[in-house]
Order: structure tokens, then C-alpha cells, then sequence
């Protein structure tokens, strides 16, 4: 018996065909073929669902949104986004992640894994975005005008309209003029609204792809560009720049109309806006003007209530994404801002500048009625109630007002009868802090007396 369990598995063996076979067998079975690209597939159904790429058609349809789909999977994951699931859970770090492919990208992170290789040099990424990025850096196209290199002829031809000042490709909506093709469609987009670059994670759309890749580091966690003097890391080069920038003081960027100076070329475009008068985003609710369009897009929110940044940890949502990161340091007990003289640490930069002035006993808010300075912008406010007699809190049983919240707060337990203050030695309540205090006072010198 054992002789012939032997002779079964060396059978076997021999007859499992190579890869090399084995993908020629393959070959040989695509016997169903695309008439509009010439494609080969190995099932009529492979065939069918392909067919869809060439006809858009788009049966698979969202109930919550309306948005179709060419496959009923990509279906399925769309509609993760209203759901919020996120059904893909890292055993690592607990991150969790609404499709696969994130949570693959993001699992390597942990491995260690760099699966794409670049045939050139050799060198490992861990996504493929990262080596298309790689890849684009090699160029053998050279600018006779500034000696600038390019990893492409069209590249070339693009940058050279510099040097030339042509810009032949026109924005019939506003009048301006592009010296690149693919910059022109995507400023078309600003007047279409069209954002064609959709997050699967959360849904947001981008008019971008750029900004699409960018933003989908946020769930992936991936910070790729590290900071050789600090060690701190960020999702995008630029980003690592202008950090670069910010500790060195450098302001490479000069405006020539005013001499100002700035650490990174967008403040510089933003900037010069001024000088030109270009209002290029204007808010149709309330006609407020803004030079940059992420201004534009953000101010919108406080017109549609938009909150697209939420939080896995307890379902807040923001519409700020700076606000959702300052908001998970709740959750994380994160502290990244550290003063020199105390020690202490904040969870924001401005929490950290207004103690700071307990150090240097700076008082930058000055009232102009009596000339009075704060250290903070809301002492000030306060305190300009007492020139402007204006009392914006005011009780809805009396109809007394007050100045400041916290006074409104504490007339209010006169109405509800509430006594927060709590002797834990006596069990008396109290309705206000300075009660209890006194009542502590009067305990210990009678204690002492006694």
C-alpha cells in the first residue's frame, strides 16, 4: 500500500503541469474575445462585465445616492461610505478601513512589505502610486533655455511655453489663459463643479486625482517623507517642505510688487492676488470674495452644513479636517505642543501661545476706550461689554442679563435650585464655589479652635 501511495503522489507530480504551461493552458481557453479591443477572457461572463468599459453601461445602481456602478462589487463597496462600515480591522494598531485595498496598502506598513519594484535600480515601494512616482524621476529630456529635465517629450514641450509665454489653451468662463492642457480641464472644473475623483473610504470628491491620492493617506495612515533633523513625518513632500521651511525661518518666496516675503509659493500666490485684484471665488449666499478655492470650498460649509470629517472614535463630524486632528487628541491624549519654561504641554498651538504669556506677561489685546490690555482676545471682548453695556446672556425665567456666560450660568441655580458644591466631609451643598470655601474656612478654625 505504501509502495502505491508513492507511485500515486510521483503520478501526481509529473502530471501538474509548469507555470510556464499552465499559463499557455490559459491562453489556449480564452476562447471568448472583445471585438473592440481585442481582449481575450476564459468565461462569457468575464467577457460581459469587460463589454461595460467600452458601452458605459452602468447597471448596479445606489439606493442612498443614485450613483451606478459597471460591477455589483464596486456596488457593495460604494455603499460602505453610507453606511460607515468598515469591516477591514488592522490587528496592529486597531485601525479599521471600509475596502481592502486601503487596508492591504496600510498592512505594510507593519510588514515592512515592498512588493513594487523598480526595474531600473532595484529599489522597493510599498504601493504602486509610489513608484510611478519613482519612475517619473528619471529624465532625459533637457531644456536648452534653463537646462530643467523632463522623463517626457510632452513635458518638455509644456515647460518650454515658459520660456515663450505661450498659453494657448483659453477658460471661456473667466478669461484665463493655461500654458498646460491638463491644468486648463482642471481649472474648468472650478466653474463646473465637477469633481470626478471620488474617496471610496468616506465618499469626498475630488477634482483632482492628485488630491484624491493625497487625501486617501489619511486613511491609509501612510507618512512616506521624513524630516532628516526632527524624525517627524508627512504624507506629502510638499508638506515636508514647507516644515523644512518653518524651522530653518528661510522665506524663499519674494513678492515683487511689495518686497514681502514668504516660506511657501502658495502664501506667495495668495499674496499677490492682492496686488491684482483677483477675486476669483465668489459665494453666491453671501457674496463673500476669496482668492483661494480651498477658502472658497470651506467657507461654502458653513452655508450647507457639510461636515465631511468624521471621527471612528465617537461619531463626531467636522468640516475641517485640522479640526478633526486637533478633536482625536481628545481620544488619544496627545500633547504635541511643549513649553520651554513650565514643562506643561497642549493639545493645541494656540493653547500653548496664550500660557506662554503667563511666562512673559505679554498682553497683546489692548481696549481702545481705556486703554486696558488682556492676555486674551476673549478677556478683551469681555471686557468691552462694560463700555458698550451690551449683556448678550440672558435668563429666560427673569429676563436678567448678564456679561459673561460663566455669571449667567451661576444666576441660573438660583432657578433650578441646584447646589453642585459638595463638602465631602459633611455632605452639605452649595450653590456656589466661594460658599463652600467659606464653609471649609469656618470648619477648620473651628476644628483648630476646638
Amino acid at each position: 500500500e505504501g509502495e502505491n501511495m508513492a507511485s500515486r503522489k510521483i503520478s501526481s507530480t509529473q502530471q501538474t503541469p509548469s507555470p510556464t504551461a499552465h499559463r499557455e493552458m490559459q491562453k489556449s481557453n480564452k476562447t471568448h474575445h472583445c471585438s473592440d479591443c481585442g481582449k481575450n477572457f476564459t468565461k462569457k461572463f468575464h467577457l460581459q462585465r469587460h463589454q461595460r468599459i467600452h458601452t458605459g453601461e452602468k447597471p448596479y445602481q445606489c439606493p442612498d445616492c443614485g450613483k451606478r456602478f459597471n460591477e455589483q462589487g464596486n456596488l457593495q463597496q460604494h455603499q460602505l461610505v453610507h453606511t460607515r462600515e468598515k469591516p477591514y480591522l488592522c490587528s496592529e494598531c486597531g485601525k479599521s478601513f471600509s475596502n481592502h485595498s486601503s487596508f492591504r496598502t496600510h498592512k505594510r506598513l507593519h510588514t515592512g512589505e515592498k512588493p513594487f519594484h523598480c526595474s531600473d535600480c532595484g529599489k522597493s515601494f510599498n504601493n504602486q502610486s509610489s513608484l510611478q512616482a519613482h519612475r517619473r524621476k528619471k529624465k532625459t529630456h533637457h531644456c536648452s533655455d534653463c537646462g530643467k529635465s523632463f522623463n517626457r517629450q510632452r513635458d518638455l514641450i509644456t515647460h518650454q511655453r515658459i520660456h515663450t509665454g505661450e498659453k494657448p489653451y483659453h477658460c471661456s468662463d473667466c478669461g484665463k489663459s493655461f500654458s498646460d492642457q491638463s491644468n486648463f480641464l482642471t481649472h474648468q472644473r472650478i466653474h463646473t463643479g465637477e469633481k470626478p475623483y471620488r474617496c471610496s473610504d468616506c465618499g469626498k470628491s475630488f477634482n483632482q486625482q492628485s488630491n484624491l491620492t493625497t487625501h486617501q493617506l489619511i486613511h491609509t495612515g501612510e507618512k512616506s517623507f521624513h524630516c532628516s533633523d526632527c524624525g517627524k513625518s508627512f504624507t506629502q513632500p510638499s508638506n515636508l517642505k514647507t516644515h523644512h521651511c518653518i524651522r530653518s525661518g528661510a522665506k524663499p518666496f519674494h513678492c515683487l510688487d511689495c518686497g514681502k516675503s514668504f516660506k511657501i509659493k502658495s502664501s506667495l500666490q495668495e499674496h499677490q492676488r492682492i496686488h491684482t485684484e483677483k477675486n476669483l471665488f465668489h459665494c453666491s449666499e453671501c457674496g463673500m470674495k476669496f482668492h483661494r478655492q480651498s477658502n472658497f470650498q470651506r467657507h461654502q460649509r458653513t452655508h450647507t452644513g457639510e461636515k465631511p470629517y468624521y471621527c471612528s472614535q465617537c461619531g463626531m463630524n467636522f468640516n475641517q479636517l485640522i479640526t478633526l486632528e486637533r478633536h482625536q487628541r481628545i481620544h488619544t491624549g496627545e500633547k504635541p505642543y511643549h513649553c520651554s519654561d513650565c514643562g506643561m504641554n497642549f493639545n493645541q498651538q494656540s493653547s500653548l501661545q496664550r500660557h506662554k504669556r503667563i511666562h512673559t506677561g505679554e498682553k497683546p489685546y489692548c481696549c481702545s476706550d481705556c486703554g486696558m490690555n488682556f492676555k486674551q482676545q476673549s478677556h478683551l471682548k469681555q471686557h468691552q461689554r462694560l463700555h458698550t453695556g451690551e449683556r448678550p446672556y440672558q435668563c429666560s425665567d427673569c429676563g436678567k442679563s448678564f456679561i459673561n456666560r460663566s455669571n449667567f450660568r451661576t444666576h441660573q441655580l438660583i432657578h433650578t435650585g441646584e447646589k453642585p458644591y459638595y463638602c465631602s466631609e459633611c455632605a452639605v451643598s452649595f450653590r456656589y464655589s466661594q460658599s463652600l470655601k467659606k464653609h471649609k474656612c469656618i470648619k477648620s478654625t473651628h476644628g483648630n479652635g476646638q
